[in-house]
C-alpha cells in the first residue's frame, strides 16, 4: 500500500505555481516561512526541495501549524521505524512469502506501478504468524522503496515524478478478508500512510471487484481522506482496455492484459509480484503459545500497569517478551522526568531561614502519569494474543525507564498479561550485567 493524498485540489491562487510563484517565479512567501520553522528538523527529512515540502502544506490545507505539526511527527515515525536503513531490513519468512503485492512497471508518465493482490492473501494466517508491527513496517518499507524508486525515475526522465500508480485485484475477496483484527491492521495501515506519504498516490485502480467489494470498501474508507477516495476508481469489465489508456501493455503484466513476462516466460511476472497464498500452519505462532506462565499481571479494564526498569549507562539495550490472554494490550515505553526539589537550612539571614540548592531527582516507585514522562517507544496496541511481543530498545539516556502496558481504551475487559520468556528476575532485562529492575515483575502477590 502507498496511499495518501489529502487537498491536493486547490484554488490557483493557493497553489501558488505548484511550487514558485507564476509572476515571480521565486519560491512562494507561504514555502519559504514554512521552510523556516523546519531549520531544526530540515537536516533529517529524506528531501528537502519545494517539492517535498509543499506536499505537507497541500495536505493540511496550507494551513502552516498544521502542516508543520503533520511533518514533524513523521520524523518521529521515521525514527521509530529506522527508514534510513529500512530497506536494508529483512522482514519475516513467512512476510516475504506470504504477503502479497509488488512494484511491476511504469506508467505512461514513469510513475511506478504498485500491484496489491487481495484474493489469494491469507490475513488470518499472517496475523498467526507475524507481529502486526512487523506487518505494518514491511508495508512502510514498500512505502520507502516506492519513493526511491520515484526519485531514480526522476533522475532518468529529466521530470520530477512524484506520485505512484496502483492496481488491487480485489478477485476471489471474501468473507475471511473481513475478520476484524485483520480490517483493523488494514486501518492502521492505511491511516499511518495517510499522515506519512501525502500527495503520494496518482490513481488507484480496482479490478475484477466481487459484489462484496463494497462492503469490504464501506470498513475501510474512513480511514482515507476525502481526496483519496476521489482516486480510487473501480473498473468494469472493460477494465483491461482502461488499464491500457494510462499503462502502456508493454509495462503490463500479461496476466492483467499486457504482455509483459518474466524472463522464463510467467505471465503473472511473479519475480516482482508476491501472489500471497494460505501460510502454513508450521508458521503459526500462535499454536506455541498452548503452555502454562508461572508469572502473570491483570491489567484492569481502564487502567494501566507500568514497570520501571532502572539504566545506570547509556547504550545499554533494554530487552522485553510478553504475551497477553484473550485480546491486544497497548504498550509502550517512557523516560520518567526528574521532579525538582528544593531543600532548605537553617542560616543566619535577617532573623529568618532560606531555601537554596535546587537539584533535580527521579523518584523510584513514584508513578507518573504517560502524559508527564517522555515517550520514547510510542504507545501502540499489539496483538500480543496471537504473536508474542519481542522487543528492545537502545537507551540513550540513563535514568528510569517505564513500560507501560494500556488497557484504559477497553472498557469492558480486563487483560491478563504474561512473560513468554522467564529471565530472573523479570521478563525484561538490559544486555549489561549493572542495570536492574526499579519495580518487581510481576508484581509481588
Amino acid at each position: 500500500m502507498f496511499l495518501g493524498g489529502q487537498g491536493r485540489d486547490k484554488p490557483p491562487a493557493l497553489f501558488l505555481g505548484r511550487i514558485r510563484d507564476p509572476f515571480t517565479n521565486c519560491p512562494s512567501r507561504l514555502s519559504l516561512q514554512f521552510r523556516e520553522k523546519l531549520q531544526d528538523v530540515l537536516p533529517s527529512l529524506p528531501s528537502q526541495d519545494d517539492y517535498f515540502l509543499l506536499k505537507w502544506l497541500r495536505a493540511r490545507s496550507f494551513d502552516l501549524p498544521k502542516a508543520e505539526a503533520m511533518l514533524r511527527k513523521h520524523i518521529e515515525v521515521r525514527k521509530h521505524m529506522d527508514a534510513d536503513n529500512i530497506i536494508a531490513w529483512e522482514p519475516p519468512e513467512v512476510i516475504r512469502k506470504y504477503m502479497s503485492g509488488g512494484m511491476c512497471g511504469y506508467d505512461r508518465e514513469g510513475s511506478p506501478v504498485w500491484y496489491e493482490i487481495i484474493g489469494p492473501m491469507d490475513a488470518k494466517g499472517l496475523l498467526f504468524s507475524a507481529s502486526k508491527q512487523d506487518l505494518i513496517k514491511n508495508k512502510f518499507r514498500d512505502c520507502e522503496l516506492l519513493r526511491h524508486e520515484c526519485e531514480q525515475q526522476s533522475e532518468k526522465l529529466g521530470k520530477k515524478i512524484e506520485m505512484v500508480m496502483m492496481v488491487y485485484d480485489c478477485e476471489g475477496l471474501g468473507l475471511k478478508h473481513l475478520w476484524k483484527p485483520a480490517v483493523d491492521t488494514y486501518g492502521e495501515i492505511l491511516s499511518m500512510f495517510e499522515e506519512n506519504y501525502p500527495e503520494s498516490l496518482k490513481r488507484l485502480f480496482i479490478v475484477k471487484a466481487p459484489k462484496l467489494f463494497p462492503v469490504a470498501y464501506n470498513l475501510v474508507k474512513h480511514f482515507l481522506s476525502e481526496d483519496t477516495r476521489k482516486k480510487v476508481v473501480v473498473l468494469g469489465s472493460n477494465w483491461k482496455e482502461v488499464l491500457q489508456k494510462y499503462i502502456d501493455p508493454a509495462q503490463i503484466p500479461a496476466e492483467y492484459g499486457g504482455t509483459l513476462t518474466d524472463p522464463d516466460g510467467d505471465p503473472k511476472c511473479s519475480s516482482k509480484i508476491n501472489y500471497g497464498g494460505d501460510v502454513p500452519q508450521h508458521y503459526y505462532v500462535r499454536d506455541q503459545l498452548a503452555q502454562k506462565y508461572e508469572h502473570s499481571v491483570v491489567v484492569n479494564r481502564g487502567s494501566s500497569h507500568q514497570v520501571e526498569y532502572e539504566i545506570l549507562f547509556p547504550g545499554c539495550v533494554l530487552r522485553w517478551q510478553f504475551r497477553s490472554e484473550g485480546a491486544d494490550i497497548g504498550f509502550g515505553v517512557y523516560l520518567k522526568t526528574k521532579v525538582g526539589e528544593r531543600q532548605r537550612a537553617q542560616c543566619r539571614s535577617e532573623g529568618a531561614d532560606i531555601g537554596f540548592g535546587v537539584y533535580l531527582k527521579t523518584k523510584v516507585g513514584e508513578r507518573q502519569r504517560a502524559g508527564d514522562m517522555t515517550e520514547v517507544l510510542p504507545n501502540q496496541r499489539y496483538n500480543a494474543h496471537m504473536v508474542p511481543e519481542d522487543g528492545s530498545l537502545t537507551c540513550s539516556t540513563p535514568g528510569i525507564y517505564v513500560l507501560r502496558f494500556d488497557n484504559t481504551y477497553s472498557f469492558l475487559h480486563s487483560k491478563k498479561v504474561m512473560p513468554t520468556r522467564w529471565a530472573s528476575p523479570s521478563a525484561l532485562w538490559c544486555q549489561c550485567r549493572w542495570c536492574g529492575p526499579a519495580t518487581a515483575w510481576p508484581p509481588p502477590t
